[in-house]
């Protein structure tokens, strides 16, 4: 009996899915090919409709060059371009995609609308497709240039419609595709709209303009311009001053010839360039373009093409990090002073021959040496020959045995000292400030304080919110907010949550809040820190994550409340905090499931011991 071949061809419609699976991953990759494909057919005004996050409707009206009939119809066909005719322009692209490259995708998974004309023809060409089945095509009247709606995306894979997450997500998804679009085009006049209410109506100018109008005014007054031209690259655009740092990724951009990248490395050259001007959690701002040779960069690693490869990642990284120091540098952000000695002057006889005596007594006798080694000036250095023995000083203070050449009486009042603070801390032990031991029947527990305090913070504040009952404490100086638009779109959503904790945050214009008051227990300067928090949370929020979103916002409060370390300096706080810790009702982790506190059986200990 003969075995069937089990080897088949796809269908066409099933290829286009599954292609449509990896460029098609989101309302938003439809949003962002789309506006790539109307700046390439020269669109001077581009305007984006949403509907449902992207979810009914995604449309682009754009006044570029418009297609023929014959390209109308060829632009959704699988492996339809326009500018690539042999393998070598493969590697020669500089410009975003031209119709054919992602329509073929969307038209796999959505109903496509699309109006197009070119100014030469009279009338324009309307094709509806469904699932890449042409339904329509017809002449139609329509202005120069294109109109494409991409309704209920997803609606023939419901499985990768289930996986969206919120529409508040997924909008901020399209804001964010939109950004990147609008800043490296800043020559192009932008509009969007959601739901009928219009987000943004950027005026086409230049990069500083585009990026205050698209990301808030606050960047205006920290923006630091970068010119660089090297033989290699060219790096323009501009960073942020080390203030406007933000806990929070997001705002980075990156742009290799115009095109909009995602690089670790390369953000690792920008980040190390303000190294010492912000916190190593900080994350700074920039927008930069680097221009260079297609043929060294490949752009096709993904099919997103938003990671690269270079042929020479080390030089990239050198260059892009001294322009940002230099950005720096100049403006005098960060100093410019190079500290390393030149090889010229480490040849210098003064710097390679030794110091002869005579030299040493002359350089004593000066005016330097003296001012410096006078006592009672703050400048006083002390001279070497007094530190000549810290060597033995050190020996003995290090040695177990330093305690016997304290005086008898010091040391009974030592000895004294200890007793009382033993019977005070009821066999507590601090422990370098972050761990408690205490003895118990069966042998000795480890508590880990901030974690402790983590738990027993989290289970105080479910009761307040069960109970409707958050104090919240008015500030005496209320803090104003400014937000990027996709930010505050976050923010919003989440504002009744923080409301219920003690947070009183209102709105403020466009895209700006104040924080009038705060949870009572809250340390100062926290405010803005808890709520760039919560916008990261929600960045990443799924669509069933919505349940547990208060579960979320009290953990990220508990931590931002655990971190007092004054409450178990004195033995009373300690034993208040293994008290508060046990009446929990899940004291042995926290919130987010790390261990609180472990034990060490007395027969674990003679084990040690041998």
């Amino acid at each position: 009996m003969q075995v069937p071949d089990v080897i088949q061809l796809l269908s066409d419609h099933i290829a286009n899915q599954i292609a449509a699976g990896e460029v098609i991953q989101r309302p938003a990759s439809a949003v962002k090919e789309l506006l790539e494909n109307a700046i390439d057919a020269g669109a001077t005004e581009v305007q984006l409709v949403v509907k449902d996050a992207g979810k009914e409707l995604v449309q682009v009206i754009d006044n570029g060059s418009g297609m023929s009939p014959t390209d109308a119809r060829m632009s959704f066909e699988r492996h339809a371009t326009s500018k690539i005719k042999n393998i070598e322009d493969l590697f020669k692209i500089r410009t975003m995609g031209f119709r054919g490259e992602a329509l073929a995708s969307i038209a796999a998974v959505a109903q496509v609308e699309l109006k197009t004309k070119k100014e030469s023809d009279d009338t324009g060409t309307k094709l509806v497709i469904e699932g890449t089945e042409v339904k329509l095509q017809e002449a139609c009247a329509t202005p120069t240039g294109t109109n494409i709606m991409v309704k209920n995306l997803f609606f023939n894979v419901p499985a990768r419609r289930h996986f969206l997450k919120s529409n508040t997500t997924e909008f901020r998804h399209i804001v964010d595709e939109f950004t990147r679009v609008a800043l490296a085009h800043p020559e192009v006049a932008f509009r969007l709209w959601h739901n009928g209410a219009e987000q943004f109506h950027l005026q086409s100018g230049n990069l500083k303009t585009r990026i205050v109008e698209l990301l808030g005014k606050s960047y205006e007054k920290n923006l630091v311009p970068v010119a660089e031209e090297t033989e290699l690259l060219n790096i323009n655009g501009f960073i942020g001053k080390p203030e406007a740092a933000t806990r929070t990724r997001g705002m980075q951009f990156f742009f290799i010839n115009n095109r909009f990248i995602r690089s670790a490395y390369l953000h690792h050259a920008v980040s190390n360039g303000y190294e010492g001007l912000i916190e190593k959690e900080a994350f700074p701002f920039y927008v930069l373009f680097l221009e260079i040779d297609p043929a060294r960069v490949d752009v096709n690693v993904h099919p997103t093409k938003q990671e690269v490869k270079f042929e020479d990642d080390r030089l990239m990284y050198s260059y892009l990090n001294a322009a940002v120091k230099h950005a720096l540098a100049r403006y005098n952000i960060a100093p410019s002073l190079d500290f390393t000695l030149s090889p010229e002057i480490q040849s210098l006889p003064s710097v390679q021959l030794p110091m002869t005596e005579r030299q040493r007594e002359e350089t004593e006798r000066g005016y330097l040496s003296n001012t410096f080694s006078k006592g009672g000036q703050a400048h006083f250095a002390e001279k070497s020959d007094s530190l000549k023995h810290w060597k033995e000083l050190y020996a003995i203070a290090a040695s177990p045995s330093a305690e016997k050449v304290q005086p008898a009486t010091e040391q009974a009042a030592l000895h004294n000292e200890n007793e009382i603070s033993t019977s005070i801390n009821k066999n507590t032990l601090l422990v370098q400030g972050a761990m408690l031991v205490t003895t118990v029947k069966s042998g000795l527990m480890l508590i880990h304080i901030r974690r402790a305090q983590e738990r027993i913070w989290y289970e105080r504040l479910l009761q307040e919110w069960n109970n409707g009952s958050t104090a919240s404490q008015q500030l005496l100086f209320p803090m104003q907010c400014e937000l990027a638009p996709q930010d505050a779109i976050l923010l919003n959503e989440a504002l009744p949550d923080l409301a219920r904790i003690g947070f009183d945050i209102v709105p403020f214009g466009q895209n700006t809040y104040v924080v009038q008051g705060v949870p009572t227990d809250l340390p100062a300067g926290e405010e803005r820190n808890v709520i760039d928090e919560v916008i990261d949370e929600l960045k990443h929020e799924s669509a069933e994550g919505t349940t547990k979103r208060s579960e979320k916002l009290l953990a990220q409060m508990a931590r931002r409340l655990s971190r007092n370390k004054h409450a178990i300096q004195q033995p009373e706080g300690q034993q208040t905090l293994i008290d508060e810790l046990f009446a929990c009702s899940q004291p042995e982790y926290t919130p987010d499931g790390k261990k609180v506190f472990t034990m060490v059986r007395k027969e674990e200990l003679e084990e040690m011991l041998g």
